[in-house]
């Protein structure tokens, strides 16, 4: 993988994730952030839950989706921004502990499309359990920040 062509990466991506609110609605948290590389952790809670007591596989794959496509907006310039425009999940093991773990991971970046992949770990008295893996299309969108203000609103022209 190359260099990074912003040497504040970190600091751009987690602005970028604090904007999510859905982010905060699941009540997730980006503890790592590093060069091709983010984890999301969410805590198990039941307002996440499906009928089962298992963390929905909706919200697996919102948290692959956003490790995956913020390992992606490392590796592009501070001027862009990323989109997902697809990705490919495998619900391996119901979602079921204290806290997922989501890790993102670029697997090749290039100017215009960035493959990437996620795991999503379930854990569980100190154990991790694999229960989902995707891999994604993200599209690097240049010259086009982040559409959101810091107060979470839509910008607007009024």
């Amino acid at each position: 993988m190359h260099k990074p062509t912003d040497p504040d990466f970190a600091a751009r991506v987690l602005a970028s994730f604090q904007r999510q609110s859905a982010m905060a609605l699941i009540r997730a948290a980006l503890p790592r952030i590093e060069y091709g590389i983010t984890e999301i952790h969410v805590p198990h809670w039941d307002g996440i839950e499906q009928q089962h007591g298992y963390v929905h596989g909706g919200v697996v794959g919102m948290i692959a989706d956003s490790a995956a496509g913020y390992a992606a907006m490392t590796t592009v310039p501070a001027s862009a921004s990323v989109l997902t425009v697809e990705y490919k999940m495998n619900l391996l093991a119901p979602a079921d502990g204290e806290k997922l773990i989501a890790r993102g991971q670029v697997v090749r970046a290039g100017r215009t499309l960035i493959v990437t992949q996620a795991e999503v770990f379930a854990v569980k008295d100190g154990k991790e359990t694999l229960c989902a893996l995707m891999q994604q299309t993200i599209m690097a969108m240049h010259g086009k920040a982040d559409s959101k203000t810091s107060n979470n609103k839509p910008e607007t022209n009024q």
